[in-house]
């Protein structure tokens, strides 16, 4: 059970001070004690009269925080950041103060602790989420925010021993404040702690917020333990040290074994999980073994087999059959000393590394959910930088150590509700309009951030508020869409901001595919068709969809009525598949039909096959073979009466010029973008065939139609044509 105290009641007189002071001496000497000496004094006149949040001096929770680091062997740097912690909220110019004493290393670690005191407010609106799901990414957000908002990671190793002296001084407040502190830890901190590996601050957060939170759960499980913590250190020292010899005397030499007493919140937990009763937990009491070789890990698991009986059902061989994550371990539970359950694991050190810094590490599965693992794999690095720490003497290169800027590949920020938003470094905040809201974004017509207004183009940064200026109406302008004026950085903005101009265009395309199918009909001088029963034989929902494709020139009227007409209906010179083509060859054009030889082919120009797309011919009446693509909507949607009028063809070897497509160009028009693609087409060395521009104020479409070798050219040219400056989109049509 968590035993609440203060090892040092600190007033604000001078005998106060000693007594923290001796305490600080079993860790520093010197001009380091020094130099909290004249901390703990300019903030005894600061904090003089004031209370923390939870009701307790502001000064002795100050100094209890900085005892809390002391034993975590932190730098005399974070220790007097520690005691100052709060001095910047009582004067403007104690920033001043703070740096002409101590230095601007201390000052830009208060202002650090200063600015993750502001996540309070930002907590409780994540905590207090109505939906579970979004709540669970608002908190796993705002975990990553306080990461990303410092560039020394001392400030939130700070912050975590602030927050469990704030948890020790918990019983003096009121129960309000007691369940919003213990929600908020248990949600943001904790885990915070278990990421950094901090475990023994990680232990006493998640106890300390389980006993607050469900007393009664608590006191359950800490009577069902029947014994205090202390005689449970006893308990597994022994057990370490009887293994230990033992191991020695079976060969396996060298052995680390260690080991500690379940906490409380992590019993409850595990019967949570796995649903069973408290007598079931095998792992209250757990001791862990490092071997150097693998042979060694079944060696010590007959050793431990040999000292205490198995309990059955509980082995896991995760080394033979590794779970997947690739954690690699053995696992068992024995009936130890004095008819004890005991867990033990016994792994190489190569699997622990593995496990506590790889894609098995422990926090990853203990916390769930889906994980990044780019953030991951940083702070696997940090935990390292944790490791060093121990062996660093010095404190300037401990301060660069700790000093970081791993985590620029994301910028948090703030709705002015408090959400926490991710967005790609550099974003803007056309980029922040169109994450909250697709509609925001398409009425966004300027933005505040933290009060001032700022232009469109303003790259965010992490921890600030913004706040979209929009229009009741209207849409996005497709400067917006131009990787040189810099707008969105977002791929997903990008793609929104397409979508709607897309939009825009729907109803002219429609008005274009009915004018077109009208033309057709009274071409073929047949009844007008059932648009909704079209609409259905070529692949559509409803008829204005079709109209729309048709204005796009994705499908063609005559296409339309060719899969709609029976061939008795056409006219004797007409064929529904009949192609149009500029030239006839013969079979050496490129397309080898089986079965079938010195045969006329045709290449379709509904569809427009270059080699390697798969292709298939189609007889047609007069004019031989028309080959298709094989995907082309003809062949799609034709009749199943006409299947027998399908031959199986391939690619041959082509002597021509090349295989005619079309391409269409959106882009942003301007003086000289038709040279600048034609530079494109002319350094490939590809005949153009037909080119059709239409500009709309500052839009441009284009249309081209090339003979080229193959796909893999016209990939190529497409891309480098996407490089064209102003150039939206370039795609085969």
């Amino acid at each position: 059970m968590v035993t609440v105290t203060n090892k040092h009641s600190i007033s604000a007189d001078n005998s106060g001070l000693e007594t923290w002071l001796n305490a600080m001496a079993v860790y520093f000497t010197g001009a380091e004690l020094d130099l909290m000496r004249r901390a703990a004094e300019l903030a005894a006149g600061v904090y003089a009269g004031k209370s923390a949040i939870t009701g307790a001096p502001l000064l002795e929770h100050a100094l209890g925080t900085a005892s809390i680091l002391a034993t975590q062997n932190m730098d005399a740097d974070s220790i007097v950041a520690a005691v100052l912690q709060s001095c910047l909220e009582h004067g403007p110019d104690m920033a001043e103060k703070i740096g002409a004493s101590f230095g601007p290393g201390v000052v830009r670690l208060v202002d650090g602790v200063a600015r993750m005191g502001l996540m309070r407010e930002i907590g409780e609106t994540a905590a207090s989420g109505k939906d579970k799901k979004d709540n669970s990414a608002q908190i796993e957000a705002l975990r990553k925010m306080m990461l990303a908002m410092v560039e020394d990671i001392r400030v939130v190793l700070i912050k975590l021993a602030e927050r469990t002296q704030s948890m020790r001084e918990l019983p003096g407040a009121d129960e309000e404040t007691r369940r919003r502190i213990a929600r908020e830890t248990q949600d943001i901190f904790a885990p915070l702690a278990n990421r950094l590996g901090v475990w023994q601050v990680k232990w006493e957060l998640e106890d300390l917020s389980f006993r607050f939170l469900e007393p009664e759960l608590y006191k359950k499980i800490a009577k069902l333990l029947d014994e205090k913590r202390l005689d449970r250190e006893r308990y597994i020292n022994e057990v370490m040290s009887h293994l230990k010899a033992e191991l020695e005397r079976n060969g396996v030499h060298d052995a680390e074994v260690s080991g500690r007493p379940k906490h409380i919140y992590s019993i409850y937990k595990k019967m949570k999980r796995k649903k069973v009763d408290f007598s079931e937990v095998y792992d209250v009491r757990a001791v862990r073994v490092l071997v150097k070789e693998l042979k060694d890990c079944y060696t010590a698991l007959g050793v431990v087999h040999g000292l205490w009986q198995p309990i059955s059902g509980e082995f896991d061989d995760y080394i033979a059959h590794p779970k997947g994550n690739h954690y690699r371990s053995l696992h068992t539970a024995v009936i130890g000393p004095e008819d004890k359950a005991l867990e033990v694991q016994i792994r190489t050190h190569d699997m622990h590394n593995h496990a506590e810094l790889g894609v098995a590490a422990h926090w990853r599965y203990k916390e769930g959910g889906k994980q990044d693992a780019r953030f991951e794999e940083k702070i696997a690095w940090l935990r390292q930088i944790m490791e060093w720490k121990e062996d660093v003497q010095d404190a300037g290169e401990l301060m660069e150590q700790f000093k970081t800027s791993l985590f620029v590949d994301t910028v948090y920020v703030l709705t002015p509700q408090g959400r926490v938003i991710a967005l790609p470094q550099g974003a803007t905040p056309v980029d922040f309009a169109y994450h909250v809201h697709t509609d925001l974004g398409h009425r966004c017509r300027g933005a505040k951030v933290e009060g001032n207004i700022v232009p469109l183009t303003y790259k965010l940064q992490n921890g600030q508020r913004v706040e979209i200026i929009s229009a009741k109406q209207g849409g996005p302008s497709r400067d917006w869409l131009s990787p040189v004026l810099g707008y969105a950085v977002s791929g997903r903005t990008r793609t929104k901001i397409r979508q709607w101009f897309n939009a825009q265009h729907y109803e002219e395309n429609v008005a274009e595919g009915r004018t077109a199918l009208e033309k057709e009909v009274h071409r073929l001088g047949t009844a007008f068709p059932n648009l909704e029963k079209l609409a259905q034989k070529t692949g559509y929902t409803k008829p204005d969809d079709l109209f729309a494709a048709m204005g796009r020139n994705i499908v063609t009227a005559r296409e339309v009525m060719a899969a709609n007409l029976d061939e008795a209906k056409l006219k004797p010179d007409e064929d529904e598949w009949q192609i149009s083509a500029r030239k006839h060859a013969p079979s050496s054009s490129g397309v080898l039909v089986v079965g079938v030889g010195d045969l006329m082919t045709t290449m379709a120009k509904c569809c427009k096959p270059v080699p390697p797309d798969p292709i298939v011919g189609f007889v047609t009446k007069g004019r031989g073979v028309a080959i298709h693509r094989q995907d082309c909507s003809n062949i799609v949607h034709l009749p199943e009466q006409k299947h027998e009028r399908l031959l199986e063809a391939s690619w041959g070897t082509h002597a021509g010029g090349g295989y005619e497509v079309d391409m269409e160009i959106e882009a942003q028009d301007r003086q000289g973008l038709l040279r600048d693609i034609s530079d494109v087409l002319m350094r490939e060395k590809v005949n153009v065939t037909a080119v059709n521009t239409l500009s709309r104020g500052e839009h441009a479409r284009m249309s081209f139609a090339a003979q080229v070798k193959d796909s893999d050219q016209l990939g190529r040219i497409l891309a480098q044509i996407r490089d064209v400056s102003g150039v939206i989109e370039a795609r085969r049509k």
